[in-house]
């Protein structure tokens, strides 16, 4: 970790203990603590205000973890691992749920949307799957409650990610495309989709939800109308695959 007020370039804390690599990475709103998982096959809270080096809270699954959600109360942890499990950690009670939403396939990613009433997870299979969320609140733990489960591309589903605004779930995908779908009614939205563009790993929403921004193996970003599918501007440089970025939109109040 860097403290990025600091002239000094070399890492502020090493954190130890990790043997494999780490897929995950995420902090608590108020800068507490971060988590971490990979392919150790377990998640991890580190607490940021002891230095301590030692990690004090490891869950561990039975695969390598591929992702983890902090949902939007910051007390439970979404993680998706590799046999296709998604583990609900309390991280108030200690306690946990398993679901397995689909047989034989890799949870890719997980997204809760900003006001916490809705999840979705998609796999290496293609498919996207939609809970509504209850509870979540106080000292009662979130339910899930299975909406839908659509097929959003015949290749791999790399990332999915709910608008600000959550009336929009966008996942990016294996076949060179990411798509936006509406939330009411799980319908397609638009399509982004570019000639060049390769395996689309990632994406962010602008804060008004106008706007998304992806990354592409064609060593390029985008930025591209939500509501028509234009390209307005890429991002170019990259001498390899761009497979994540991040965007923080200063008009979010």
């Amino acid at each position: 970790m860097y403290d990025l007020n600091s002239n000094n370039p070399k890492p502020v804390v090493n954190y130890d203990g990790i043997s494999k690599n780490v897929t995950a990475v995420g902090f608590h709103e108020e800068g507490k603590w971060m988590y971490t998982g990979g392919e150790d096959n377990s998640a991890r809270i580190w607490d940021l205000r002891s230095r301590n080096l030692q990690c004090q809270r490891i869950f561990q699954v039975n695969a390598a973890v591929n992702c983890i959600c902090l949902h939007p109360n910051q007390g439970e942890l979404f993680i998706g691992d590799q046999s296709g499990s998604i583990h609900i950690w309390d991280l108030k009670t200690d306690k946990n749920e398993q679901l397995i939403p689909e047989t034989d396939a890799s949870i890719q990613s997980i997204s809760i949307d900003a006001m916490g009433t809705m999840m979705a997870a998609v796999t290496n299979k293609g498919k996207c799957h939609i809970w509504t969320l209850t509870g979540g609140r106080r000292e009662e733990p979130t339910q899930l409650h299975p909406k839908s489960d659509i097929t959003v591309s015949n290749r791999y589903a790399l990332k999915c990610l709910f608008s600000p605004d959550s009336t929009l779930l966008a996942t990016t995908l294996a076949d060179n495309s990411a798509k936006i779908w509406k939330t009411a009614d799980l319908t397609l939205h638009t399509e982004l989709k570019e000639n060049s563009q390769r395996w689309v790993w990632d994406c962010a929403f602008s804060g008004d939800s106008q706007y998304i921004i992806t990354a592409s193996s064609d060593n390029m970003a985008r930025l591209w109308s939500v509501d028509t599918g234009e390209v307005k501007k890429e991002y170019s440089g990259h001498q390899k695959a761009v497979v994540c970025l991040a965007f923080r939109d200063e008009s979010i109040q």
